[in-house]
């Protein structure tokens, strides 16, 4: 657990008060807001993803004690170093991650730490398997908020492949969702799917849609097309 050990002391060395003060701000941590009770030490990502490029090779049992963690910014670093372990892994390798993910989803418990991770390892894990889509559907039917966001962001790495399917039959599952968070990130995929797969599918999705979408899900989803165009789907 030396290395462990030693990463932890290094984030704790580039903490700073200051930061702190405003990431605890930025992310919600106060009480009743999403991010309650989470514990910033203002250490910067750029600065999170500097320092774990020296920890590449940490242990899968010392990733997952990491990513157990009260500092929201060891959680990332464990995160951070669970995608290099999947990415240049071997197959059993990468299940191993995956299954590491799947267990620990209570500590993946803010927006950034879903955004940064979901699609590099459930979303490139579940690609060619049998049962994608019943996985992402039991994580968008959770109570947890933060494995509904990961049922979503999983989907862009299909997205970046031009497939669009997954993100659709999820954003329709999550499209009465009532948390903020969630129509964000709906909104997102719709809009990536028109950008990286098909206008087409996004439009005639939105066509069948948009009336039920909350105008956030519906703005982020709209929010590059023409002006005339967007304004007439605000209109509706």
């Amino acid at each position: 657990m030396a290395k462990l050990q030693d990463l932890q002391k290094q984030l704790l060395s580039l903490s700073n008060p200051e930061k702190s003060e405003k990431l605890s701000s930025f992310f919600k941590t106060g009480k009743g807001q999403y991010g309650e009770g989470d514990i910033f030490i203002g250490v910067t990502m750029p600065q999170v993803r500097n320092l774990v490029k020296s920890f590449k090779t940490l242990s899968l049992e010392s990733i997952e004690l990491l990513l157990q963690s009260k500092e929201h910014e060891f959680r990332m670093a464990a995160l951070l170093i669970l995608i290099e372990r999947y990415r240049k892994g071997t197959k059993e390798t990468q299940k191993e991650c995956y299954d590491l993910y799947l267990r620990n989803t209570e500590q993946i418990n803010n927006w950034d730490l879903v955004d940064a991770s979901a699609e590099h390892i459930v979303g490139h894990w579940l690609e060619d398997k049998a049962y994608k889509t019943e996985v992402l559907s039991k994580l968008a039917q959770s109570t947890l908020l933060w494995e509904r966001r990961i049922a979503m962001l999983s989907t862009f790495h299909s997205i970046k492949q031009g497939k669009e399917e997954d993100a659709l039959h999820i954003a329709f599952m999550l499209m009465k969702d009532k948390h903020d968070l969630i129509h964000k990130a709906v909104g997102w995929m719709l809009r990536e799917v028109g950008k990286r797969c098909s206008m087409e599918a996004e439009e005639k999705f939105l066509e069948k849609n948009y009336s039920q979408m909350p105008r956030t899900m519906l703005r982020y989803a709209i929010e590059h097309f023409p002006e005339e165009k967007r304004k007439a789907y605000l209109k509706k």
